[in-house]
């Protein structure tokens, strides 16, 4: 059964046990407020007589010598028409409903349970049962007249009712679905693979909470569908580019082109430790993705492992004429950390600042203790990262320059990898532009 006449059926029991209630409890209801007033109030007289039995009870202590109450209040025969009664007949009860008074003859028989109903009870003044009046004729056809009449309002209140109540079940029923059936259509056309699918939100109620929640998912898919599908492409062409060399050099040894010399089959070897490299690369984001990269850890001396890295990249740098410097404190910085990985890290970011700092530049490394954790920059006074880039610079196969050769400007996966490897440290790996100029990675452990 559908959701839509799951809450259709249970409006129009709501209305339905609502109807029946009026028709039962306002039946009940007007027929006893009805009967009390006509029989106890003073529209036929009957409230007087009752307080004079009742007196009349206790004085004496039982009904005989009564019936002159009866003479006296005109019901007395078929024919008089004179007192309050009227041509009534008036019949008056003990406890347990046998009559003891009749104004029309004898008193004999017992008054049954229905008639008991319609009787007036006399109570004495502790509020004890001491018998009943019974009033036959006259206004008793204008009592149930006018019960019938409420009976038949009742019954038109709760048609109306009933009616209005289920038109407002199938107005709210379409209005409170509309949107499941919105997010129902476009989950369809997702899992037919069309990932474009958001759904128009309205409100701040639990769909419109679902709708937005179903739109941050869709983009989510779309935008992983795209980034899977650009980091296809991305290996493909980083795994052509070796092979291709590969079998160009191959096929020049193979027709006698170059001698099959160690010299000429160096670039073979060169390409395929390439190719090696961006294997590992690959397995290396894969288990980071996966959470099943392994990490080796004990405790580290995180400003004696930054100073280490730093000493291993001052020749190249001043090969470049770039001036390499490390600022840390004199205590010992330790962490439980995988130093294997750290420092791949470093060597990342150190390989990436030397590359895009000119000649005369500098790059500096800076260690510190910072609200409970361990902070590493690494600046340089280079051109800095294009502003354009600087969302994507963590992004696989990204590329600042798509102009550069992979010698030039790598595969564009190490700083992926150094972001993956810092989070899985619990830490993270920002990079920002700096205000004097160049760019500014920060490790935070």
């Amino acid at each position: 059964m559908t959701l839509r006449m799951r809450l259709l059926l249970s409006f129009v029991l709501v209305a339905a046990v609502t109807a029946l209630s009026v028709v039962i409890i306002g039946g009940q209801t007007s027929a006893s407020e009805v009967r009390s007033f006509m029989l106890r109030g003073s529209m036929v007289g009957v409230d007087e007589l009752a307080n004079s039995l009742e007196a009349y009870y206790q004085e004496n202590g039982s009904w005989e010598g009564a019936q002159s109450l009866l003479r006296s209040s005109g019901g007395h025969g078929a024919g008089n028409g004179g007192g309050m009664m009227g041509n009534q007949r008036l019949r008056v009860a003990d406890s347990s409903g046998a009559v003891a008074l009749d104004s029309r003859g004898s008193a004999e028989g017992s008054l049954t349970q229905a008639e008991k109903g319609d009787s007036v009870r006399l109570q004495d003044k502790d509020g004890r049962l001491i018998g009943y009046l019974s009033v036959d004729g006259g206004s008793g056809s204008t009592s149930s007249l006018l019960i019938q009449r409420l009976t038949r309002a009742s019954l038109l209140a709760a048609a109306v009712g009933g009616g209005v109540a289920v038109l407002l079940a199938l107005l709210l029923s379409f209005q409170l679905l509309r949107p499941v059936g919105q997010l129902t259509r476009a989950a369809a056309r997702m899992a037919g693979g069309d990932l474009s699918q958001r759904v128009e939100v309205k409100g701040k109620d639990e769909l419109a909470t679902l709708g937005r929640s179903f739109n941050v998912m869709a983009e989510s898919l779309q935008q992983a569908e795209q980034n899977r599908q650009a980091m296809t492409a991305d290996i493909a062409h980083e795994l052509r580019t070796p092979i291709a060399v590969q079998r160009a050099h191959l096929e020049a040894l193979q027709d006698g082109v170059y001698p099959l010399t160690a010299e000429n089959l160096q670039p073979v070897l060169d390409q395929t430790e390439m190719l090696i490299r961006l294997v590992d690369d690959l397995r290396t984001l894969a288990l980071a993705d996966a959470g099943e990269l392994p990490l080796e850890k004990r405790p580290m001396d995180l400003g004696e492992l930054t100073r280490l890295v730093v000493e291993r990249f001052k020749p190249e740098a001043e090969g470049k004429g770039i001036a390499l410097s490390y600022a840390g404190p004199q205590e010992a910085i330790e962490k439980e950390v995988d130093p294997r990985r750290i420092e791949q890290i470093l060597n990342n970011l150190f390989s990436n600042a030397l590359r895009h700092t000119p000649a005369g530049g500098q790059v500096g490394a800076q260690v510190e203790r910072s609200a409970g954790r361990i902070v590493i920059r690494v600046a340089d006074n280079g051109a800095g990262i294009p502003p354009e880039a600087l969302g994507h610079i963590f992004e696989r196969f990204y590329r600042a320059d798509r102009s550069r050769s992979r010698e030039e400007g790598g595969s564009g996966l190490g700083l992926a990898i150094a972001r993956q490897l810092a989070l899985a440290h619990g830490g993270d790996l920002r990079a920002r532009n700096r205000p004097e100029g160049g760019a500014e990675f920060t490790l935070e452990l």
